[in-house]
């Protein structure tokens, strides 16, 4: 079978959930796979080894400012004349399937030609009844459905809430390294805010004297230190190394990041991205199933509340994706319920977290 995976880069959990099954892809030559990025300047792209000699297009991104979208800068940054030209250019006559990870070209190209397409992503979860939403407007209702539409459709969430829906997959390897690091944990916070502003963040972190924050910032070009902050440009190894050893995680509110939180049993707080409905909707979610504490500003003084009273819950999610890459290969498409079933029978939730979702599933969240 030849694959063309499509992968939004406007956020590194898309990539990471990429590297889960470029991994397995890798590993087997009765599957070609070519991949197609878009939405970030390729340059801007780093430790992509997995993704070979893979192919990037300008897509569609949007703009923050300050902890927000921006929408007007959104609106202008965005060339709607451009994507469709690269969606008419792009030849797919030689592919049996395009996977899908909310990438415009791909889904829509695959949608003119009638190549078959499954999204699998965080965003087609929101395709489903009773997945908690907040926030969301009409204009979001109509991206998540057309920005990039597929044929069939796997969203992933951190809950099925009763839907074909996939648990999130946890690379074995950041497992291992977490069991590792127990003896060598070190009472420092992990940072990841993209989408603050560094001025802001030191501003507010810089007054909290008694702990060690160690902020990773796509604006850092050289590691440096400044009092109790360590600063370090991205890096997904580095990342994870701190990530394993800290004692707790600031950070926005992606999916691929909590969902490493959780695996590992990091203590989690969020800010979501002001008018993104999507991390608004990811803290709710992860707030009422007890997973994290959430604030909406920056402030030394919410932080500093929560670093007194912070809390770790810990989800085993599954690790290994074949069975997801055997159900692509085996072409049933249509028939997306086993899978879910099959991957949910391998998550392992505290006894505590299974009441607390028997309570929410029978309140209906």
């Amino acid at each position: 079978m030849k694959i063309l995976y499509g992968i939004q880069g406007t956020g590194n959990g898309h990539i990471t959930r990429a590297r889960h099954l470029a991994k397995i892809f890798n590993e087997r030559d009765d599957i070609q796979v070519d991949y197609l990025f878009s939405g970030r300047e390729k340059t801007k792209y780093y430790d992509m080894q997995e993704f070979g000699d893979m192919r990037t297009e300008k897509g569609l991104t949007f703009v923050s400012s300050h902890g927000s979208v921006n929408h007007i800068k959104t609106i202008m940054r965005n060339n709607l004349l451009q994507l469709r030209k690269d969606i008419r250019n792009l030849d797919l006559s030689k592919y049996d399937l395009v996977l899908n990870d909310f990438e415009p070209i791909s889904a829509w190209a695959s949608h003119l030609a009638n190549v078959p397409s499954i999204s699998v992503s965080h965003q087609a979860a929101f395709l489903h009844d009773k997945v908690p939403v907040q926030n969301q407007g009409l204009i979001d209702k109509k991206l998540v459905k057309h920005f990039a539409p597929t044929r069939y459709n796997l969203g992933t969430h951190w809950h099925h809430f009763g839907n074909s829906i996939l648990p999130p997959f946890v690379s074995s390897a950041l497992l291992d390294k977490a069991q590792e690091s127990l003896n060598d944990k070190q009472d420092r916070i992990l940072v990841y805010l993209p989408f603050e502003d560094v001025r802001q963040i030191q501003e507010q972190l810089q007054t909290i004297s008694d702990w060690q924050f160690i902020c990773f910032h796509p604006a850092i070009t050289q590691n440096g230190h400044s009092e109790n902050i360590q600063w370090r440009q991205l890096s997904n190894d580095g990342f994870k190394s701190e990530l394993v050893k800290c004692a707790g995680v600031i950070a926005n509110c992606g999916y691929e990041l909590s969902t490493e939180c959780i695996s590992i049993g990091k203590p989690l707080l969020v800010k979501p991205l002001s008018k993104q409905f999507e991390q608004i909707s990811n803290a709710y979610t992860l707030k009422t199933l007890g997973l994290c504490e959430v604030i909406n500003v920056l402030d030394c003084d919410l932080i500093d509340e929560w670093l007194q009273s912070k809390t770790e819950v810990q989800i085993g999610y599954p690790t290994d994706c074949r069975p997801l890459v055997d159900w692509l290969l085996k072409g049933d498409w249509h028939d997306t319920k086993s899978i879910c079933d099959e991957l949910w029978q391998n998550v392992a939730m505290p006894n505590t977290m299974k009441a607390r979702l028997d309570r929410l599933m029978s309140a209906n969240i």
